[in-house]
């Protein structure tokens, strides 16, 4: 049976699988950290890269290949295809300025947002690739004037896979597209007068944007190379998302997204228009706090993260009123790219390992579950929650989490769900179809609990506090 290979550069490592083309089933695996930052050189994620595929047994036998990769962040290429600077990364948010101005320039204010929600499906924020753009022709101009192109971090390590045969070479596919704030998903076409108005230009070499079994070059073994896509796309396919199914992701970000057959346009910024791996679209709301909170919490309290876990299921629903707001590097949603953390609520009953334990978990999981209503005021239909990503295996995460979601979630046997994404589309590549192929991956468990209305209700009025605060 054919082999394929899906990979994801993601912003902590790379890791590569390959599995069966047919059933899905794993053969081998392999995976190398990143470095720690948010401006990276991209040779760095190629040399990652190189490393997990060397772990995964290499290439040589694979029959196709995809690339998925972190989103939105900004590889800026010379005449040459020579990298011009660091790459800065999505959870940057040194272009915070930048993104408001880019609001004001379309009018400001509601209005402004408007205008942006209609022309692209997203509002600026420090995230989107350009606000990253204006940064760079402000606060770097000799950089700017090199750059001849801009790409994403999976479009340029699938560029180089391909042998970086010059920079018209370079392709990306609509659901990294459409997290750069210069793509329409609902048009599917660029908006270059928005690069002009970021960057002073718009003359700038933009990837070509495949279509979901689009090829974009191949291996010097001849294996084809899919279109790839960004992490919160390869999430969903790889846990087989479906309309009417939200996928939570708990990695370094925190996502919540759904497949849907329309594009979304939320004026608020809150709900981004994105596109789908698959031709639909994928409504989402990002954190930039998610599985690191439960990393800083365990570092607190000098324990692993199974300790951290069994101490938070020690304690009560509700951690007896204590709070942990975890906006710990800033926040995207809400927009508050220089906000801190907090903790409320804190007594002499609340001062023990556990209580601290069962709020960083619970902080976490209501700021996700704000995202959730922002997703169903836009009109999202609920059937089922998939809860994935590194933070999905703790157990107090998978324990508690339908308490704060008032819910049932549905948890996918652990894996590597974004380059099984990739994987997927490899196999879809290869098989000519007009579906991906329909692989069961694994087991689901499903978790119930009884709502704990209190916990939201108590984090809504620490978050306020501390959005006043901020503002």
């Amino acid at each position: 049976m054919p082999l394929v290979a899906g990979v994801d550069s993601s912003t902590q490592s790379c890791k590569v699988v390959i599995r069966d083309a047919e059933t899905g089933e794993l053969a081998r695996e392999g995976r190398v950290p990143h470095p720690v930052g948010t401006a990276v050189p991209p040779a760095a994620w190629e040399a990652a890269l190189f490393g997990a595929v060397e772990r995964a047994g290499g290439l040589d036998d694979v029959a196709a290949v995809s690339v998925a990769g972190q989103m939105q962040g900004m590889v800026c290429l010379d005449a040459d295809g020579m990298v011009v600077r660091d790459a800065v990364l999505w959870n940057d948010t040194r272009s915070a300025g930048a993104a408001l101005d880019l609001i004001s320039d379309l009018g400001g204010g509601e209005a402004g947002s408007r205008a942006w929600a209609d022309a692209v499906g997203l509002v600026p924020v420090a995230s989107f690739t350009v606000t990253k753009l204006r940064w760079l022709a402000s606060a770097e101009p000799d950089n700017a004037a090199r750059t001849q192109a801009v790409c994403l971090p999976h479009d340029w390590l699938t560029w180089r896979l391909a042998g970086a045969a010059g920079l018209a070479a370079l392709c990306t596919d609509r659901s990294e597209a459409s997290g750069t704030g210069y793509w329409s998903a609902a048009t599917g076409t660029y908006r270059c007068d928005l690069v002009g108005l970021a960057f002073g230009r718009d003359d700038l070499l933009l990837p070509e944007v495949l279509g979901p079994t689009g090829q974009a070059g191949q291996l010097r073994t001849g294996a084809p190379l899919g279109a790839g896509g960004g992490d919160c796309a390869a999430a969903a396919l790889g846990a087989g998302a479906e309309p009417g199914d939200v996928v939570v992701s708990i990695g370094t970000s925190g996502i919540v997204s759904t497949v849907a057959d329309v594009p979304a346009i939320d004026p608020s910024g809150i709900v981004a228009g994105y596109a789908d791996m698959t031709g639909r679209f994928l409504p989402l709301v990002c954190t930039l706090n998610a599985a690191r909170v439960l990393d800083a919490t365990a570092t607190m309290l000098r324990v692993d993260h199974a300790e951290l876990s069994t101490l938070a299921l020690s304690a009560p629903p509700g951690a007896d009123g204590l709070v942990l707001v975890p906006y710990l590097e800033g926040e995207r949603t809400p927009n508050r790219p220089h906000a801190t953390g907090a903790v409320h609520g804190l007594t002499l009953r609340t001062s023990t390992p556990s209580h601290l334990a069962r709020a960083a978990v619970e902080g976490m999981l209501c700021a996700l579950a704000d995202g959730l209503d922002a997703m169903i005021a836009q009109g999202t239909t609920v059937e089922r929650i998939l809860l994935v990503g590194g933070g999905a295996r703790s157990e107090a995460v998978r324990q508690i989490a339908p308490t704060v979601f008032g819910r049932p979630v549905l948890v996918p046997t652990a894996g590597e769900h974004v380059a099984d994404g990739a994987a997927r589309q490899a196999a879809w590549l290869l098989s000519g179809g007009q579906q991906p192929p329909a692989w069961t991956v694994g087991r689901v468990e499903r978790h119930e609990a009884d709502a704990v209305p209190a916990i939201r209700e108590r984090y809504s009025a620490a978050r306020d506090q501390v959005l006043n605060r901020v503002d």
